[in-house]
């Protein structure tokens, strides 16, 4: 699977195809999320979590570092939904502090991570990404690529 360019134009389309990505995710999978202040990184995640009936309010875990919601898989399996937020974090210990290696290896939940790069030494290198970005010209237009996971050649 190639990556995929989506444009979106507002909130609630940025929402939308959240959404619809989400159909994608399984149990322990990882979405690497980047893009600057305000590109709408937690509007996706609210797609995401409405795919999942999250009943829980979606919010930015800028200060919580880690919110935890529980979902519903289509099928009716249950799902926990990690979303994390590394803004604020400045060293391995701070992520050794918030629990960060651990919840990232967790198999039973879908992890989605914003500022990635602040971890960058222990995240895998089988996750999604999704790059997130705002037009030059008009600060409503999203560009959103949305990279699959790469599974490294064995030796």
């Amino acid at each position: 699977m190639e990556a995929l360019t989506l444009r979106s134009e507002s909130e609630s389309q940025t929402i939308l195809q959240g959404e619809q990505f989400a159909a994608d995710l399984q149990h322990g999978d990882i979405v690497a999320l980047e893009g600057e202040l305000g590109a709408g990184k937690t509007e996706f995640v609210k797609g995401i979590c409405r795919f999942f009936a999250v009943e829980d309010l979606v919010t930015s875990p800028t200060f919580t570092i880690i919110n935890q919601y529980d979902g519903i898989t289509p099928d009716g399996t249950p799902v926990k939904i990690y979303h994390v937020d590394l803004y604020r974090i400045d060293s391995p210990a701070d992520l050794a502090e918030v629990g960060f290696d651990d919840m990232v290896f967790a198999h039973d939940a879908i992890k989605l991570i914003e500022w990635p790069e602040k971890a960058a030494h222990l995240m895998p290198q089988k996750r999604w990404t999704v790059a997130i970005n705002t037009d030059e010209t008009n600060d409503d237009v999203r560009s959103i690529v949305i990279t699959p996971p790469q599974i490294p050649d064995r030796v």
